[in-house]
């Protein structure tokens, strides 16, 4: 762009992103207030802002063929096929994913390759592979809710690689637990995940003796993981069931990395959980109790709410998580069909329900990328562009610092906009290495004096609104008296602009 400097770039950038904000060209929740519409808008855009609302939450960013196939079979028919991602083909991401060894490695593979360094153990590449091939999951799985999905549960069952040695055993957590039941039964889910030796490293069990009881991730387990802060229990408790966890270890030498119960470093005595006595019977103590943990009813209401949450907002309809909550019980923990009435009770809910949610940093990035379309590597070069841009934007890919995992709310991402703005200039110019935004081919910018045409056409496709035709206009000639004449030039800073706009910030 030698006719405009990165400093004109990016002046006529907020110049678009003010004109959106005027425009009205607000996320699509404002739009909402009665059921589902099915046909096709006037003007430019694919979907009805009601349907490209719920779309919004349900995928890492609609793209405009995701939008137009949710167009001909409605909301409910696309979350039906969702709800079973196995019918879903996804060879194009497969064959995306192929380089990548870290899929099918074991813990002790991944800390052999960490090892084979002529000056000592790196573990960058194992975290530089997770964090790309996740977010080239997000990016191009077309089993979205799915995706979605996982990164719910990583962040619920949240484990930081900056943790010892969790950095060889966090890939390993992520195929067997996070992402083999994801949508399958949280008892399964929760038991796989306290066999996780990457969770017992990441909470100190695996420290965890008989006359040393370490009581870190029995606080967790309740706390964060199945009852709730308020779920009924107490001190006595997470202290007796610390007591069950003793000998829940990590092996450190032959088979590096797997679980293993050590008999003698378990305190045998007879302990008392919620009320019920446990017997002495070595492992199957604390199985026990994580089964009535994963089926007790404070489970299913903190369960079911923290999912509402992250489909509606802070503002859930009523009466959805009690049913969820019901359905939770009532099936055994089925993921499926607590998210089967979480999605589609009542009449469309989710399409009528929901209230404004700030975009996280990931779902700021990824959005960008599947909206326009983009060809990304998902890593950014050598340099691994993408990691240090989430960190900079304070979700750094598996890193967060606390158990709890990165917000849901939207006070703590509303600050810290800065880095959103230069990333949102770095794709729109494609300044980020291996990664390529193809304006040309997302909407046809045609020769002569038709960038009005394309800020028309391109507000519904990444905002779900359309931005009025006379203030299209004025836009355009705004831009073309402030020296923005070359119409894919132009184009760039329209797209820099409704990304680092308010409107695209919430969704």
């Amino acid at each position: 762009m030698s006719s405009i400097s990165r400093r004109e770039f990016f002046r006529l950038a907020g110049l678009v992103a003010s004109s959106t904000a005027l425009a009205g060209c607000a996320p699509a929740y404002r739009a909402l207030g009665g059921p589902i519409e099915t046909h096709l808008p006037p003007g430019d855009a694919v979907l009805s802002s009601q349907i490209f609302a719920g779309l919004n939450r349900l995928t890492f960013g609609p793209r405009r063929s995701e939008q137009i196939y949710v167009r001909e079979i409605g909301l409910p028919g696309w979350i039906e096929e969702q709800l079973a991602p196995e019918a879903i083909d996804d060879g194009p991401l497969d064959w995306r994913l192929r380089p990548y060894e870290i899929l099918n490695q074991s813990a002790d593979d991944l800390y052999t390759r960490g090892e084979r360094l002529f000056d000592g153990f790196d573990s960058k590449p194992i975290i530089e592979d997770l964090a790309a091939v996740t977010l080239l999951r997000q990016v191009y799985s077309r089993r979205q809710l799915y995706e979605v999905m996982v990164n719910f549960w990583t962040d619920h069952f949240n484990i930081s690689i900056e943790k010892e040695n969790v950095w060889y055993l966090k890939p390993v957590d992520d195929r067997e637990v996070i992402r083999k039941h994801a949508l399958g039964n949280f008892r399964e889910l929760l038991q796989a995940s306290a066999h996780s030796p990457a969770m017992l490293t990441y909470l100190d069990n695996q420290a965890n003796q008989a006359g040393q009881p370490n009581e870190n991730y029995a606080r967790e387990l309740m706390e964060l993981h199945t009852l709730g802060v308020n779920g009924g229990y107490t001190q006595q408790d997470v202290m007796e069931l610390a007591r069950c966890l003793t000998g829940w270890t990590v092996k450190e030498s032959f088979w590096r990395g797997e679980y293993e119960f050590e008999m003698d470093f378990h305190d045998q005595g007879n302990k008392t959980v919620l009320g019920r006595r446990i017997e002495p019977g070595g492992q199957v103590e604390a199985e026990s109790v994580i089964d009535r943990l994963a089926e007790h009813p404070s489970t299913a209401a903190f369960i079911s709410k923290k999912l509402a949450r992250r489909f509606y907002g802070a503002a859930v309809p009523a009466g959805v998580v009690g049913r969820a909550a019901e359905t939770f019980l009532q099936s055994g923990g089925d993921i499926k069909s607590v998210l089967h009435v979480l999605l589609l009770d009542g009449s469309a809910a989710l399409a009528t329900g929901l209230n404004p949610k700030f975009r996280r940093p990931l779902e700021f990035i990824t959005a960008s990328l599947r909206m326009l379309n983009a060809e990304t590597d998902c890593r950014g070069g050598e340099h691994g562009y993408f990691s240090r841009v989430l960190t900079q934007l304070g979700q750094p890919p598996f890193a967060w610092p606390t158990p709890d995992g990165p917000p849901d709310t939207d006070e703590e991402w509303m600050g810290n906009l800065v880095p959103r703005w230069r990333y949102a200039g770095r794709l729109a110019r494609n300044k980020i290495d291996g990664t390529t935004a193809d304006l040309e081919n997302l909407i046809d910018v045609a020769e002569g004096d038709l960038i009005e045409t394309f800020i028309s056409r391109i507000t519904p496709l990444l905002l779900g609104s359309q931005m009025p035709r006379t203030q299209a206009v004025e836009l355009a000639e705004a831009l073309r008296r402030e020296g923005a004449k070359d119409n894919l030039r132009t184009a760039r800073i329209v797209v820099a602009g409704i990304l680092a706009s308010p409107a695209f910030q919430w969704r």
